[in-house]
C-alpha cells in the first residue's frame, strides 16, 4: 500500500469503511479533553548531520558544517537543564549520518564511539547522571539498535510525517514511509514508550492524512506502545516555500487525529508552531515538551511559549493544566504510576516498560529524584491546580 512498504514486510491493510469514516469527521465530532499537558525539557541537538534532504527542514547542515556536542557541551546542557526544573533531555539528530559526512566520522571516531547511536546512548547515560530522563528522536532505528539504546531512554520517538510519496521526501537520500513504519514497528517490537506523529501541508492530500493517522493505530494496536501522536503543521523558512495551513484545515485534522485514535493516546500539537487556543476544542490533550531554556532547534524561528503562554491555551479551553514526565503514566513503574492510572499492557520484546537505569534514577533519593516522583504524581514544582 505504501512506498517501499514490502522492503520492509510491512503489512498493513487498513479498512476502506473506516478511512472513509474518518474523512468526514469534523471538530464537532470529537470532544474537548478533560485536562492538558506538558512536559519541561532541555533540548539537545546533539549533531545537524543527517543523510536526508528534506526540503522543508532548516534543522540539518551539510557536511564540512554539521555540528556535533562534545561530551562535556551535554553535560553542561543537562545540568543546566535540571537546575532549571526540567525532566528531560530532549536529544535529537538528523538520521543516521551517511558517508559523506567524514569530519562528523572522524571526531566520533576520535571520542572512541563507533557510531552517532554509540555516542548517544554516552548522551543519555550524561543526562541520567545530572537527573534528566533521555527522550531520544534519532531517526530510523532497526530493533538491534532500539534493544540497545531502549536501556538509557526513557521514551524515544520518530515522526511518520506521512505515509504518501511526496516530492518534500525526493531526491537521492530519501526518507520512504516503509522506512518509518519499519522504525515504528521495530520500537513497538523492542516496548518502548513512543511518540509519533503526522507532518501537516508538505503536499499530502486529505486520504494521505487519514491513512497516516490509522496506520499509527494499527501499529500501536499490535504493540501499545504509542503514547502520544504528534499534529504538527510545516511552516515557512529559509528553506521552504511550503505554506503555513490554515486554521480550518487544522482543526479538521486534529479532530480526524482523535478520531482515529485510541482514547488512550495523546493527541500533541506544538505550542509555538501552532494556533493552540484554537485547538483545544478539536480533542488535544498535550502540549508536548517546552523548554525554559533551550531554544526549539528544529524551528528556531518559533519561540517556546513560557508558562503564562501554556496557561492561556488551557484556560481557553477551560481545561486544568498539567506537567508530565517524558514518559507517559501509564507506562510508568509501580510506586511511581500516579494513583488511579492503570498500568498499560505488558510490552512484546522486553520485561518491562522503563529500564533499570530510568528506574533508578525517578527512584533516587536526590533532588533529582524527587523532583521527577514529583511530577509523575501531579504535584511537581509546575503542576497547575485546577482539578
Amino acid at each position: 500500500m505504501f512506498t517501499a512498504a514490502d522492503e520492509y514486510g510491512i503489512d498493513l491493510s487498513l479498512d476502506a469503511d473506516r478511512v472513509e469514516r474518518l474523512l468526514s469527521v469534523t471538530p464537532a465530532d470529537v470532544d474537548p479533553a478533560e485536562r492538558l499537558t506538558f512536559a519541561r525539557n532541555v533540548f539537545v541537538p546533539l549533531t545537524t548531520a543527517c543523510r536526508y534532504t528534506c526540503t522543508y527542514c532548516t534543522y540539518y547542515d551539510v557536511p564540512g558544517e554539521a555540528s556535533l556536542l562534545s561530551p562535556e557541551e551535554v553535560r553542561e546542557r543537562c545540568r543546566v537543564g535540571a537546575d532549571a526544573g526540567c525532566t528531560e533531555a530532549l536529544f535529537t539528530f538528523g538520521d543516521e549520518p551517511d558517508d559523506r559526512y567524514t569530519e562528523i566520522h572522524a571526531q566520533l571516531g576520535e571520542w572512541g564511539f563507533d557510531s552517532v547511536h554509540d555516542y548517544l546512548y554516552r548522551a543519555c547515560e550524561i543526562a541520567l547522571e545530572e537527573g534528566l530522563l533521555p527522550h531520544s528522536n534519532p531517526g530510523d532505528l532497526t530493533e538491534a539498535q532500539f534493544a540497545a539504546l531502549r536501556e538509557v531512554n526513557a521514551s524515544m520517538g520518530v515522526m511518520l510525517e506521512t505515509t504518501a510519496d511526496v516530492d518534500a521526501h525526493s531526491g537521492g537520500r530519501r526518507k520512504t514511509p516503509g522506512q518509518r513504519l519499519n522504525t515504528i514497528r521495530a520500537a513497538g517490537r523492542q516496548g518502548v514508550p513512543f511518540t509519533t506523529g503526522i507532518l501537516v501541508g508538505i503536499g499530502e492530500g486529505w486520504r494521505d492524512r487519514a491513512e497516516s493517522l490509522l496506520a499509527i493505530r494499527e501499529l500501536h494496536e499490535r504493540h501499545g506502545h504509542v503514547q502520544e501522536v504528534i499534529v504538527q503543521n510545516v511552516v515557512p523558512n529559509e528553506r521552504s516555500d511550503f505554506a503555513k495551513p490554515d486554521l480550518s484545515t487544522m482543526r479538521r485534522v486534529v479532530a480526524m487525529a482523535r478520531a482515529a485514535l485510541p482514547p488512550e493516546v495523546s493527541v500533541q500539537v506544538p505550542p509555538n508552531l501552532s494556533p493552540a487556543a484554537d485547538l483545544v476544542g478539536c480533542g488535544i490533550d498535550d502540549l508536548g515538551g517546552v523548554s525554559p531554556v533551550t531554544d526549539d532547534y528544529i524551528n528556531p524561528a518559533y519561540e517556546w511559549p513560557d508558562l503564562d503562554g501554556l496557561r492561556a491555551v488551557a484556560d481557553a479551553g477551560g481545561m486544568p493544566l498539567r506537567e508530565r514526565l517524558p514518559t507517559y503514566a501509564r507506562y510508568l513503574p509501580d510506586g511511581v504510576r500516579p494513583a488511579g492510572v492503570d498500568p498499560a499492557p505488558a510490552p512484546t520484546g522486553r520485561d518491562a516498560w522503563i529500564p533499570p537505569a530510568v528506574r533508578e534514577r525517578i527512584r533516587a533519593g536526590d533532588v533529582h529524584g524527587r523532583r521527577l516522583r514529583g511530577v509523575a504524581r501531579g504535584d511537581g514544582p509546575l503542576a497547575v491546580r485546577g482539578d
